[in-house]
């Protein structure tokens, strides 16, 4: 080989090598400011899920689980335990993103980006990391405080680790796309408040599907959040309603539709501006 094919060989590996560089540096950049954003103003981010999820394991798991006995096999209060987890990671994985994202749009700032050389890519992946932070830091923090009214343990890490990833991941990308569609701050809280709150509510938290008719044992199986709720309490207690198996690859095809449809929407940049 030529020394002139030598040369271009090195000239290509270093460009390969400095656009990945900066992909990083943007994508880590991103993700930091939404970390410091996320400890900055913790007393909003941070405490008031754990304070309702306090309430939750005080009223539903101490005073009604006594009543209620057990369920799946397992006493009520680590029957609920996985499931408010779970509610915890969904609730904030979603509204840290389409907060975070809406304010990039509401003060013209996400134009910035847009006009710049950073990767479509790099900019997605920045602002659904922190969504992904924010769920599992409220996650850790609630299982903390989870330990004092009962016991837990991980009876299957993979199946615990993937759904909490893949669950925060997923409502994430769905912040990301309503803030994207959104055109007022009103707009940013219809689907928590008439989507992702009933669908958690009925989505096993507080039973198990096994006290339904089939009827409506049936009707459950239609709302997703049953699928998380269901493969974490596997993960953490080894009892599930549903597949697991089944419930783990949807949440992993839906990861994967819903980020191409954010990615689309950001590159195409009609409505990422208001």
């Amino acid at each position: 080989m030529s020394q002139k094919a030598v040369d271009q060989d090195q000239s290509i590996d270093y460009h390969k090598t400095m656009s990945w560089n900066k992909r990083w540096i943007s994508f880590r950049t991103i993700w930091l400011k939404e970390v410091r954003r996320i400890l900055r103003i913790w007393p909003q981010t941070l405490l008031p899920p754990v304070i309702t999820m306090s309430l939750y394991f005080v009223i539903f798991g101490k005073m009604i689980g006594s009543r209620v006995g057990e369920m799946g096999g397992v006493p009520y209060m680590q029957f609920i335990v996985p499931g408010l987890i779970m509610m915890a990671i969904i609730t904030n994985s979603y509204s840290n993103v389409v907060s975070s994202f809406f304010s990039a749009k509401f003060t013209a700032s996400i134009e910035e980006l847009l006009v710049s050389p950073v990767s479509k890519h790099a900019i997605l992946m920045g602002y659904i990391s922190g969504g992904i932070f924010r769920g599992l830091a409220i996650g850790f923090i609630v299982s903390i405080v989870a330990l004092f009214f009962t016991d837990l343990g991980i009876e299957h890490l993979f199946v615990t680790v993937f759904t909490v990833l893949g669950t925060s991941t997923l409502f994430s990308l769905g912040g990301f796309i309503n803030a994207v569609f959104a055109r007022s701050f009103d707009d940013i809280s219809i689907i928590p408040s008439f989507v992702l709150t009933p669908l958690t509510y009925l989505g096993g938290v507080f039973y198990s599907m096994e006290n339904l008719s089939p009827f409506w044992q049936n009707v459950s199986l239609l709302n997703p959040i049953v699928y998380m709720v269901n493969s974490f309490r596997y993960g953490i207690l080894g009892y599930s309603d549903v597949n697991v198996w089944y419930s783990m690859a949807a949440i992993f095809v839906f990861c994967a539709i819903f980020y191409t449809i954010a990615y689309r929407l950001l590159n195409n940049g009609s409505r990422v501006r208001l």
